[in-house]
């Protein structure tokens, strides 16, 4: 990695370096030289976990597949990954079409629907209720992954999977189901849980948001599948295997993951947590192209820090801190469930698991409402591919905010077209396709922006000793979210119609200063600097906290804005970067600078400041 989780041990930062070691070097982007190294043979290395011999699979540097070019076993590493992301995908989409089997209604006692508040309930508790179980499931796979690895984390979520999905394709009653769907839930969300954390530790911080990007193509591709499996199974007299082959063919995907996983190599960061050196040598290695030591030293140097502040590695320590150290991880969680949490309120799960009702809303029959719903799956599958682009380009912020402006605008504008669509006259189906116009646009531009970003993101800004921990708290983030919503939007549909997209227009609005004011940008930076924003920014206010940061004369204080591989380089070389020498002396001229005068420069100029332009 390009930088190293140090303290600044000049005076003029010692105010707020009092918790830290007093032998830790300086820190990234300051300009003092480094320390002598360090002794780290000694370290007091967390011993095995009593309970790990129980738990079946693992990582073995025998066992491991290899390859002689570190890029191909990176691609490998990252097909297998987007194949875990696709089971997920499947899984949450696979509920979409079952929910319209009429056998399956019947059988769970939910029929009919329409216009009976009992079974409209019942239909959005049996979807949410899974939600309950993800969030369990992360909880739990969050403290495993840190106590016995990554890798049996996701075995462990595996089997919880499997035996959700053999109860749910073979369910008899509506608690039956239930309890199938959160024990499925479980699996799912320690699946979920783990792999992003995975897949992010062992992928280099120039590429983690293409990495994540191409696993989320193929989650958005695991929910297509999942569409078009149960399209085609309607068409099939037999409506008992139309809803139960759909949920039966998940346990291809888990025994995949299982078992394929244990093949694969562990994360290098917990490796070296664990005191296995060679191990962390050996994958670093496998997965890189490049010289391994800055960036094992790197490592080194972040476990032993936070080695020593291991008392906060726990979910309580995380909600109610004792120490500065535990404050900043309390912060961490805040803006990872909160982003999950926003991303939900968007708006996508109404438009995906519901899309067959709003398109029969805006007056399309039944098998056209289901081939648009299909359509716009694999429309929504192939706009990830923008977020390659968009993620790592552009930055996490920007992506966002710009993405939330054009969503709003979308739905905006399919509210009002949906009211008039409902409306009988010459002009309705016209009005109906701007509708199914404009939803399309609208998850195609989630896709390209709002997808991965929450996913990614909580694996950048926790550090080494939390981080499994800290893709649990954006799980259960994520299964907030997403149980509120697939709870309440059967009765938003049958209670306000367009006036659901309406809503959601104005929660596109609400997130977006969440997003300006409180995110710091995480493109380019390593996992490990990203401890310098936490440790000295002191305010939950980005720019207060970057210019609080830039005042303790760190050079990467603009953390409104992404950092470029120049940027890197100047900074691994000890140099100060010629940005932070530029742009205090730029902000007070905007300062003194009349909107009236050159209002276009000083917008943009302000744009670039915050990072959204």
């Amino acid at each position: 990695m390009a930088a190293v989780h140090q303290e600044n041990m000049d005076s003029k930062t010692s105010s707020s370096s009092d918790d830290l070691p007093e032998k830790m070097a300086a820190h990234p982007g300051s300009n003092e030289k480094l320390q002598p190294e360090e002794d780290y043979d000694n370290l007091d290395y967390p011993k095995p976990w009593k309970f790990e011999k129980f738990f079946i699979g693992g990582y073995t540097q025998g066992r491991m597949i290899k390859f002689k070019n570190p890029k191909t076993m990176y691609k490998a590493i990252n097909l297998f990954a987007g194949v875990a992301i696709m089971f997920y995908g499947y899984d949450q989409g696979v509920m979409s079409q079952v929910n319209l089997n009429p056998d399956y209604q019947e059988l769970m006692g939910i029929a009919p629907i329409e216009g009976n508040s009992r079974n409209v309930a019942a239909l959005g508790g049996i979807v949410a209720v899974y939600y309950g179980g993800t969030l369990i499931g992360a909880l739990i796979a969050g403290s495993l992954a840190d106590r016995m690895g990554r890798i049996k984390a996701v075995v462990f979520g595996a089997l919880w999977a499997l035996l959700g999905a053999v109860l749910q394709a073979s369910a008899y009653n509506i608690t039956w189901m239930c309890c199938a769907r959160v024990i499925a839930g479980v699996g799912v969300g320690a699946i979920d849980c783990v792999i992003p954390v995975w897949s992010a530790e062992v992928s280099s911080h120039q590429a983690r948001g293409a990495f994540l990007a191409i696993e989320f193509f193929m989650n958005i591709g695991g929910l297509a599948l999942a569409y078009w499996i149960e399209f085609f199974a309607y068409l099939n007299p037999n409506k008992v295997m139309a809803w139960r082959t759909p949920l039966a063919l998940q346990i291809i995907f888990i025994i995949i993951i299982g078992i394929g996983i244990n093949f694969f190599p562990e994360s290098p960061r917990w490796l070296m947590k664990m005191g296995r050196e060679e191990e962390a040598r050996h994958v670093l290695k496998a997965t890189r192209d490049s010289d391994i030591e800055y960036e094992l030293k790197t490592i080194k140097k972040v476990v032993k820090y936070e080695l020593e502040t291991s008392g906060a590695n726990h979910y309580v320590a995380m909600l109610f801190p004792k120490d500065k150290y535990a404050k900043q991880l309390r912060f961490r969680v805040f803006l990872a469930v909160w982003l999950q949490i926003m991303q939900e309120l968007v708006g996508i799960g109404v438009i995906t698991v519901y899309a067959v009702d709003l398109f029969q809303d805006a007056g399309f029959d039944l098998t056209l409402s289901k081939l648009l719903a299909g359509f716009n799956n694999i429309s929504y599958m192939f706009s990830v591919i923008f977020a390659v682009i968009t993620l790592d380009r552009y930055g996490r912020r920007s992506t966002m905010v710009w993405g939330a402006v054009a969503m709003a605008v979308e739905l905006l504008i399919a509210g009002i077209l949906d009211k008039y669509a409902q409306i009988d006259g010459p002009n309705q189906r016209s009005f109906g396709a701007g509708v199914a116009t404009l939803t399309f646009l609208y998850t195609a531009t989630f896709g390209a922006t709002w997808l991965t970003t929450p996913w990614l993101y909580p694996t950048e800004i926790f550090p080494l000793n939390v981080r499994a921990k800290g893709g649990a708290w954006s799980v259960v983030g994520w299964s907030i979210g997403n149980g509120i919503i697939t709870m309440i939007t059967p009765f938003l549909f049958q209670a306000i119609s367009y006036g659901t997209l309406l809503l959601l227009f104005g929660l596109n609005i609400f997130c977006i200063p969440f997003v300006i004011l409180m995110y710091p940008e995480t493109a380019g930076r390593s996992l490990e600097q990203m401890d310098t924003f936490f440790e000295h920014g002191d305010s939950w206010n980005v720019f207060k906290a970057s210019h609080t940061i830039r005042d303790k004369g760190i050079d990467d204080w603009r953390w409104t804005k992404k950092m470029h591989p120049d940027e890197h380089k100047e900074l691994e070389a000890g140099r100060k970067m010629s940005t932070a020498v530029r742009d205090p002396v730029e902000d007070e001229k905007d300062g003194r600078m009349s909107w009236r005068k050159r209002p276009v420069y000083t917008l943009r100029r302000k744009g670039s400041n915050a990072g959204i332009m």
